[in-house]
């Protein structure tokens, strides 16, 4: 089935977005090798400059590997809420565009332009005067893909990277598409590229040439049908809005295990209070919390208890949390190398009936709450913090790290 000619799908992917927007906030970066993640042996590269990319370090590497290729880098930590903040006037430009937004992640989305844009030429057009907004409002640079459909825009994006604009009609399939690695089809992941690749099919411009009765005899008949429309450039993939989370989590793996009892705990509260902020950020409550934990000797437990109410505090998230630990959890002397919370049941604030008679608890801590909100709105994301995390915390060293023990903190970005 040919696609519509008349579509016009836009992908927008930032350029090193975190690594990009800690050079904005310090232009002594400028022209330095930046990785953003944790040093040491448990850390993991979240994503880095492209100075640091010229010496082959890149986006979930893990950071032994990248401090052996790039011994002189500057590490920094990270700021997520700082990223959140860019990324949402970011995408308040995008909704200038266009109604049909749909984010992938924190630092790329969909735009579907076909109404508004009458050919790939005029969404080209839109597409440059956007990355213009950006550059000026934000002084970052995004990479910007045009097509006529959702995985052509993905591809395209990726094609000029840094601050790249490529249009990629169907009928430039043979000459872009046809000679990447088969890995750059959606759905071919390890063990399916060793089936194709195993069969000979190295590219994707041998997945075409192989058709669907080739492929078939490696991957099955549906995957192959999916595989040979992608080859050739077809998916009728509609751009998707107001798609909610299912879940907001955070997760942290340590530098070293996690041995007392006290250090577990007031883990679980940061990742609690993390997870409270991002639901409140996000005017949403949750109902079920889930626990994650991973032991030294790489065991993994995941314990989930349903909530009473719904709540976007972290009292709630953190006595949850506890209980499951305490009842579902049996850590037999090993240490805590990875705990992650997540809460899901997600529905707006607000949304259900209100108790009469407020528990005297809940009132107080909403009230602390929405007043810490309020300071950090003003002051800074760091500019308040629990006194129990603050006790233990180290001072901030030169490479702007907030918590050295902390392993890995990111998602990782491109």
């Amino acid at each position: 089935m040919r696609p519509d000619p008349e579509r016009v799908i836009l992908h927008l992917d930032m350029d090193a977005f975190y690594a990009a927007v800690e050079v904005r906030e310090r232009p002594e970066l400028a022209g330095k090798p930046v990785i953003i993640g944790h040093r040491g042996r448990r850390g993991v590269v979240s994503t880095c400059s492209y100075e640091a990319r010229e010496f082959g370090v890149r986006s979930a590497m893990p950071s032994v590997t990248a401090m052996r290729l790039c011994p002189d880098a500057i590490w920094l930590s990270g700021r997520m809420s700082l990223y959140v903040d860019v990324s949402r006037r970011i995408r308040a430009l995008m909704s200038d565009l266009s109604p049909l937004v749909e984010p992938l992640s924190i630092d790329e989305a969909f735009i579907d332009l076909t109404g508004s844009a009458p050919d790939l030429r005029a969404g080209a057009e839109v597409a440059r005067s956007l990355k213009r907004r950006i550059r000026k409002r934000e002084c970052l640079t995004a990479s910007v893909g045009v097509p006529p459909n959702k995985f052509l825009a993905k591809i395209a994006s990726d094609m000029e990277k840094p601050d790249g604009l490529v249009v990629l009609a169907v009928e430039d399939v043979p000459g872009r598409l046809w000679p990447l690695p088969i890995e750059r089809l959606w759905g071919v992941g390890p063990r399916t590229s060793a089936r194709l690749r195993k069969g000979g099919v190295v590219t994707v411009g041998d997945a075409h040439r192989a058709g669907p009765e080739g492929l078939e005899s490696l991957v099955g008949a549906s995957a192959a049908a999916h595989l040979y429309a992608l080859s050739r450039g077809h998916d009728e993939r509609s751009v998707h809005v107001g798609r909610r989370a299912k879940s907001i989590s955070e997760e942290r793996t340590y530098a070293e295990d996690l041995t007392d009892r006290e250090q577990i705990d007031r883990a679980l509260l940061a990742r609690a209070v993390g997870v409270a902020r991002q639901l409140r950020r996000s005017g949403l409550v949750g109902r079920t919390v889930q626990l994650k934990v991973r032991t030294g000797d790489f065991t993994t437990w995941t314990r989930s208890q349903t909530l009473r109410e719904p709540t976007d505090l972290p009292e709630p998230l953190v006595q949850a949390t506890q209980r499951l630990l305490d009842e579902r959890i049996r850590l037999q002397g090993q240490g805590v190398r990875l705990l992650g919370l997540a809460v899901s049941g997600l529905e707006p604030a607000g949304g259900g009936q209100a108790s009469l008679f407020g528990d005297p608890d809940e009132l107080r801590a909403r009230r602390l709450t929405d007043a810490s909100d309020a300071v950090r709105e003003k002051m800074g994301e760091r500019s308040l913090t629990r006194a129990r995390l603050l006790r233990r915390r180290r001072r901030a060293d030169s490479s702007g790290s907030a918590d050295p023990d902390e392993a890995s903190s990111l998602p990782s970005v491109d």
